[in-house]
């Protein structure tokens, strides 16, 4: 059956009390989205920032009383000061929504050899390392720049016989996809337990031989140290965490670091020049990817 939606550009300032006002006109789900793609990078902790343009959206059953649902939210726009509300009601026609997501996943290739498929498409590469992985909750399907930049260097590096750290695991995908490219054995490390579940999940997903893969919670209490140890998080965390990141790759084992915008590169470079020689900086739709080797 088709549906109804209003929506309202608003401020960061009203969206609370729009949303307010669309559930207790019997919305069954309230939206935020940005209305020109102003990213917000990096929030500070326990904070939702919102853009300086939003746009809110009501979804109704279709035979809501839209004549009384808008005069309700008008009102509440003029006691918010907003006399030329920009207010939209629209018809969303029904659609089999598993199959319209499902479509628009297909196989990416990264680099020569390694490829990211879900369960339900074949790659087109018969020669190809295929790393089985499925979106949903857990955290990276190699479809983010930061991902994609990780993955386009492990495809290039040597990962045969190499032990691999994953730091800041999410679903797992740059550990197995080392362990796929040849890695000896890999140690998965995430503050989340459902990154947890979801990096052995997938593990098991790839026929991944426990024996070969760890994962953990931090702090990560353990002498071993890496050949390869990939960390896709934010620059403010690595920057933090430079010490015991560093300490986790051997004496000329490799780092590769994502999840930094351009202009961040700078500061994480300085907080892990100490340990390492930077090898490369490389740039992907404004993030950053920082490769180096760790010297004596």
């Amino acid at each position: 059956m088709p549906w109804l939606q209003i929506r309202i550009h608003t401020t960061p300032d009203h969206v609370p009390a729009f949303e307010d006002t669309l559930l207790e006109c019997g919305a069954l789900v309230v939206t935020f989205e940005d209305v020109h793609d102003d990213p917000v990078y990096e929030p500070d902790l326990n904070t939702t920032p919102l853009w300086n343009h939003t746009k809110v959206t009501g979804l109704f059953e279709a035979d809501a009383d839209i004549e009384h649902i808008r005069p309700v939210v008008e009102h509440k726009a003029e006691s918010l000061g907003e006399t030329n509300i920009d207010l939209k009601i629209e018809i969303l026609e029904d659609k089999d929504w598993e199959r319209e997501w499902m479509d628009n996943y297909h196989p990416i290739q990264f680099g020569e050899r390694l490829w990211v498929c879900p369960s339900w498409r074949q790659v087109p590469d018969a020669n190809a390392v295929t790393l089985m992985l499925d979106p949903g909750l857990a955290f990276g399907t190699g479809t983010h720049p930061t991902t994609a930049l990780c993955l386009q260097w492990l495809d290039s590096v040597d990962c045969q016989d190499k032990t691999i750290i994953d730091y800041g695991c999410g679903s797992g995908i740059l550990g197995i996809a080392g362990l796929l490219l040849g890695a000896k054995n890999m140690v998965g490390i995430d503050i989340d337990p459902q990154a947890v579940q979801a990096t052995e999940a997938n593990a098991e997903r790839n026929n991944i031989e426990p024996s070969r893969i760890e994962v953990k919670l931090p702090p990560y209490e353990s002498d071993l140290q890496a050949d390869i140890v990939v960390a896709n998080i934010l620059a403010g965390p690595l920057a933090h965490l430079a010490p015991t990141i560093s300490a986790l790759v051997k004496t000329n084992g490799q780092l590769a670091l994502s999840g930094i915008l351009a202009n961040q590169a700078h500061d994480v470079i300085d907080a892990y020049k100490t340990w390492f020689t930077i090898d490369s900086v490389v740039e992907k739709e404004e993030w950053v990817r920082i490769v180096g080797t760790k010297h004596a």
